[in-house]
């Protein structure tokens, strides 16, 4: 079995008897003032998988015993101890977290976690520096071409915390057996081609690991998360309309708790929410969410990056993983699918610029610093607050457009029949089907 050096992985869990007795206390055909508008989202590639306990889907939190930071540490991470207080720091220490890509993107996601004091963390790379590197990949420089990315930037990465313990594997993710992924906490996938972020998350998914995927293009570039079944807690001002457990906030976010605590005449509460996730193949296949349709108004907001992100994707399916190139054929099969996916999507026609195609395509393949510091710094924040579980994460894909300088994030799950027929009999998604392509879109 494949490890990383850093011990033996953790055990899955079994289900939490509260989470279980809450589910059972839920009504079976719930209102939807029960609900507050909301149904509850149905995952079925949760099937045969057990749930942690307390929510996380790691066993180390459950298993490693609370240790105390010692003083030199707390010294050294008081400012944002002050931020997010002592508990989520110790957190942060236990974390065992594996990093795949260490291109620009992936030495951002690198240093925010190290300077912040994550426990453990492996990154996993094969490839080797390349000239192109060195415009984002600062832990690298023009003697390092040729060697190992991961090898490369080790030495400095270390220098920024000596505390985190820092390992490597330069072997190809592609030839990691699913226990591989056991062994961590979280695991972020950057610049990976579509078919191997499936199976990584699949993987991740069977040992109820979080998972991140994440990629940056040019001015373009997007964040997924998958954190499977998440429990965190958000401290409120009491106020006459109080949340209780059971309510449904949206499809995906249920009230586990509710406990409240008074300071100064100031009544505060404290409410633990449990959040849903998709696979990264069936959100790619998902509805926008009905209140991002409801008029024509917000339709026309929605970016067009979505449609071609989503072409994208397809083209990689297609395509043995490569990008499309600058070619008559390329460019034709990328334009289907574009429109293709807006029109999945109900988005008016007119929102699919050529200006826009082109832009995205010319983008392709290339890093922009600031670019890949501004989605670094998102992703590697949200591993924080869930680590800490005291900030709602994100839910479930993010977009960024450098043109506009816009990020948005859209939730997007499977309706529940919709879910259904996208599963395979073993509970594990298909691969998508090859929809028939519309006419091109021109993009010269």
């Amino acid at each position: 079995m494949d490890t990383n050096g850093a011990g033996e992985p953790a055990q899955a869990t079994n289900p939490d008897p509260a989470l279980l007795a809450m589910n059972a206390n839920m009504p079976a055909n719930a209102s939807l003032e029960h609900l507050n508008g909301h149904a509850q989202m149905f995952d079925p590639s949760f099937s045969n998988i057990p749930l942690p306990d307390n929510g996380m889907q790691s066993g180390l939190f459950a298993t490693l015993p609370q240790q105390s930071i010692p003083a030199d540490e707390v010294a050294l991470y008081d400012r944002q101890i002050r931020l997010w207080g002592m508990q989520v720091q110790e957190k942060l220490r236990q974390a065992n977290v594996l990093l795949i890509g260490m291109k620009g993107l992936g030495a951002e996601i690198a240093k925010n976690l190290v300077l912040a004091g994550i426990g453990i963390l492996t990154i996993l790379d094969h490839e080797v520096v390349a000239e192109e590197d060195l415009g984002t990949q600062f832990f690298v420089d023009e003697t390092q071409i040729g060697r190992n990315r991961a090898e490369a930037a080790l030495p400095e990465l270390q220098k920024l915390n000596p505390r985190v313990q820092l390992y490597i594997d330069p072997n190809p993710v592609v030839l990691k057996d699913p226990v591989y992924f056991q062994s961590f906490d979280i695991v972020i996938a950057t610049d990976l081609m579509t078919d191997v972020i499936t199976l990584v998350n699949m993987s991740c998914r069977q040992f109820n690991r979080k998972f991140y995927a994440a990629a940056t293009h040019g001015m373009y570039g997007y964040i997924f998360a998958d954190l499977g079944i998440h429990q965190f807690m958000v401290e409120k001002p009491q106020s006459n309309k109080r949340a209780k457990a059971g309510d449904m906030e949206t499809s995906t976010r249920c009230v586990l708790s509710v406990d409240s605590e008074t300071e100064s005449d100031k009544v505060t509460d404290m409410i633990t929410y449990r959040e849903t996730y998709t696979l990264f193949q069936l959100a790619n296949m998902s509805p926008l969410p009905s209140r991002d349709k409801s008029t024509r108004r917000k339709l026309t907001r929605i970016s067009p990056l979505l449609s071609c992100m989503r072409a994208l994707f397809d083209f990689q399916t297609q395509s043995e993983g490569r990008l499309p190139g600058p070619n008559r054929v390329d460019l034709e099969l990328f334009t289907k699918l574009a429109k293709q996916k807006h029109i999945e999507l109900e988005l008016p026609e007119e929102t699919l610029r050529a200006e826009f195609l082109r832009s995205f395509l010319q983008n392709l393949g290339s890093e922009i610093s600031p670019v890949v510091a501004f989605l670094g710094g998102f992703l590697a924040q949200d591993v924080i607050n869930v680590l800490g579980q005291k900030e709602p994460p994100l839910q479930n894909f993010l977009l960024f457009d450098g043109e506009d300088f816009a990020a948005t994030q859209y939730s997007l799950h499977p309706h529940n029949d919709d879910a259904v027929s996208m599963m395979s009999t073993n509970g594990l998604p298909m691969m998508p089907g090859t929809m028939p392509a519309a006419d091109p879109i021109p993009v010269a």
